[in-house]
């Protein structure tokens, strides 16, 4: 068992992001060598500043906010969590002055992040069982959704256990020691990574989360690195 662990948290971790970087610049290499569209794609009428409007197309969605408003809620709610987790990721490596403007213990949000980014997950994924979301879906959709959902549950757990539960067996230093020592090339796993009661529960993390890097750039999730210079063509 302790071997499977270590493939997991290590080996398996250096394969995931190194998959994740060349896979994803061979894309945007791809994409850029593509021939260019000889019709424009700008909206019309024109308004300015056109780098505003794309900024707001990009991360506030008004498409989405005039016609389904419903699903904007969930879309903006989905987005600032992962803003929050994205943060408390960082925090994990080091502390950071800027990100303790308002004082907080890592993670971000006291539990309540990964509960919210659990919720819009499900309600992204049942969604595609209704029509009609559902003739448009295809099982990469329903993949992504589940892969995302189990990141974030097991990795929400873990964060739910030693501010609901009172189990700090695991603690952010453990993390710290761990995740420092895969940045600089000299893997270590503290005794608490693998041996305590919820150490499956990180291993199931980082095997889920390892998964969704490789899967990534082959992904439609690409659009990601796409939207805003998408935008800025649309606009002008």
């Amino acid at each position: 068992m302790q071997t499977v662990y270590y493939i997991v948290l290590v080996p398996m971790v250096y394969v995931a992001f190194a998959v994740f970087f060349l896979g994803t610049a061979i894309r945007i290499v791809k994409i850029l060598r593509e021939p260019k569209n000889p019709s424009t794609l700008q909206i019309f009428p024109e308004k300015q500043p056109n780098w505003l409007y794309a900024l707001s197309d990009t991360f506030f969605f008004p498409t989405v906010r005039r016609h389904k408003p419903v699903l904007w809620v969930f879309l903006m709610t989905f987005h600032v969590a992962l803003l929050f987790l994205i943060i408390g990721h960082v925090e994990l490596f080091q502390e950071f002055k800027i990100f303790q403007i308002i004082p907080h213990e890592v993670f971000l949000g006291k539990g309540f992040v990964g509960l919210i980014l659990a919720i819009t997950l499900l309600f992204f994924l049942f969604r595609r069982f209704k029509s009609p979301t559902k003739e448009l879906s295809v099982p990469e959709d329903y993949f992504l959704l589940i892969l995302l959902f189990l990141i974030v549950i097991f990795g929400s757990q873990m964060d739910w256990a030693r501010r609901w539960y009172e189990y700090g067996e695991l603690t952010v230093e453990d993390y710290q020691v761990y995740l420092n020592s895969l940045l600089y090339l000299k893997p270590e796993l503290p005794y608490n990574v693998t041996f305590t009661g919820h150490s499956f529960m990180l291993v199931l993390h980082v095997f889920f989360a390892n998964l969704f890097l490789m899967f990534f750039p082959f992904s439609q999730l690409m659009h990601s690195f796409l939207a805003l210079p998408m935008n800025k063509l649309r606009r002008g």
